[in-house]
């Protein structure tokens, strides 16, 4: 698949960057003669790979080449990609993964348990970036079935600024989305160099003329605690308290709680668990 010219630049750049990071030893490459450039040469990505030298000369340099995930894969290896770069390196060619996003390491079998634990009410373990890691089956109430999505949408952000079943069933819309961004902005200090970060952002400013508008307000927010309310099929107007359980010694990662604010609100979850369908 052929990818947009600012996104073949960037490509380029990328994979330069991520050569001339890797030493020789690093990958099992014997040191001959003297070496005018750091790291890697472009033939030895290429024998790392086992493409041609000519296509992946071509494809560092922005050419206007087909792409597969294939190869895409082999040099994501080659060049020992994390799984943030690996992404990056796959949205940049325009192609899909085919390699399943390995777990994250914060999402425990203990955390995993503890989430299945707080049902009926919905929890979820999201990072910095909003991206939803893992939740529990209560969840769903709130975001609908989150599995059917590929992974890179599967992000509040996103969900709430295009359309998604979060962001559609949550009531105070222009309230949320003005603090999420504010939150968003002030996370995003400590990752404006990481791929994963700068591709969302493009995402974002891209598809939602909303969220430019308020990205460029440059108001900040930390994270912490309040109230949502959703509209949920079948319930109505459900009022929680969120409450944010760090899972790690800085403010990043967190398993995010839905507790009912009211008896009301606690009787229709339990009546939603007691539904047909609604405890699986």
């Amino acid at each position: 698949m052929t990818t947009t010219t600012t996104a073949r630049s960037e490509l380029a750049a990328f994979l330069r960057s991520r050569r001339e990071r890797i030493s020789p030893e690093q990958v099992g490459l014997p040191v001959v003669g003297r070496r005018r450039t750091p790291g890697l040469r472009r033939e030895e990505v290429a024998l790392l790979s086992a493409v041609g030298v000519t296509w992946y000369t071509w494809l560092e340099q922005g050419r206007s080449i087909q792409v597969s995930a294939q190869v895409l894969d082999s040099v994501a290896r080659a060049l020992l990609l994390d799984p943030t770069e690996r992404a990056h390196l796959f949205v940049l060619a325009g192609s899909e993964d085919p390699v399943a996003r390995p777990e994250c390491p914060t999402v425990t079998p203990a955390v995993r348990l503890l989430l299945d634990q707080l049902a009926p009410y919905p929890a979820a373990v999201l990072n910095s970036r909003y991206d939803v890691l893992a939740f529990n089956r209560s969840y769903t109430w709130l975001a609908g079935d989150l599995e059917e999505l590929p992974f890179q949408d599967r992000n509040l952000m996103w969900l709430v600024f295009t359309g998604g079943t979060f962001g559609q069933r949550l009531v105070d819309q222009e309230t949320d989305r003005q603090s999420m961004v504010a939150r968003f902005r002030a996370a995003m200090a400590d990752h404006g160099a990481e791929p994963a970060w700068k591709t969302l952002l493009h995402r974002l400013r891209t598809a939602s003329p909303e969220f430019e508008e308020l990205w460029q307000r440059h108001e900040v927010a930390g994270l912490g605690n309040g109230a949502k309310q959703f509209l949920v099929p079948e319930a109505g107007l459900v009022r929680f308290e969120y409450t944010s359980l760090w899972l790690g010694p800085r403010p990043s990662t967190r398993l995010v709680t839905y507790t009912p604010r009211d008896q009301e609100s606690r009787e229709k979850l339990l009546r939603l668990d007691a539904a047909p369908g609604g405890g699986q």
